[in-house]
């Protein structure tokens, strides 16, 4: 399961742009929980730690608590906005999750065995169509990454969506199709008369 995230916050006390600039100038960055069948709660956090949150890897498909006012609130990251120059991030918004609620998260595929997979060892090459899944699942069981089994896969063999083992409790957002998350392609390799270049004509 992916590791809980927490972050401290603040609540704002003045909304606007010209509050948030000041909050970005301040090393803080405006942000908004909203959800679960309450008002939306305006806050702010610290930047350097939402930033080192960022860089985990898995920010958007985990646990963020936010402690706000000494209280506890279990969240999902839902967007961050960066700017556009120094993408820093001038804005984020959580959702609130209880602990036994269905969330739709992406989650990132981790493929495994090339070396195993006879297509790749003759040339082919791995095409990845999806490099995340979209799952619903339980908030509190989100997993880290789905593992992809390319064993004994040849040139032109395709993984499908329903030859992946996911997690208990866990399954497809995607239900109307068998979907490809990748396939075994034929190597493209040019002949020496498609390399070289056609010669004027006269």
């Amino acid at each position: 399961m992916s590791e809980t995230l927490t972050l401290s916050a603040e609540l704002r006390e003045r909304a606007g742009k010209g509050a948030s600039r000041v909050l970005r100038r301040e090393g803080r960055t405006p942000a908004v929980i909203y959800g679960g069948n309450q008002d939306p709660v305006a806050i702010h956090i610290e930047e350097k730690a939402l930033s080192k949150a960022l860089g985990t890897g898995h920010f958007f498909n985990a646990i963020v608590e936010l402690t706000v006012d000494g209280k506890t609130v279990r969240t999902l990251a839902k967007d961050v906005a960066f700017h556009p120059v120094s993408d820093r991030p001038q804005h984020a918004d959580f959702l609130r999750v209880s602990a036994n609620a269905e969330v739709h998260v992406n989650v990132p595929v981790v493929f495994q065995n090339e070396d195993s997979a006879p297509g790749i060892k003759q040339g082919g090459v791995l095409n990845v169509v999806r490099h995340e899944l979209e799952l619903v699942c339980e908030a509190s069981k989100i997993p880290d990454e789905i593992v992809v089994d390319l064993a004994g896969l040849e040139v032109g063999d395709s993984v499908h969506i329903s030859a992946v083992t996911l997690p208990a409790g866990t399954r497809s957002a995607i239900t109307d199709r068998d979907f490809t998350i990748a396939t075994i392609a034929t190597p493209t390799v040019l002949t020496e008369e498609e390399e070289a270049p056609a010669a004027p004509e006269a």
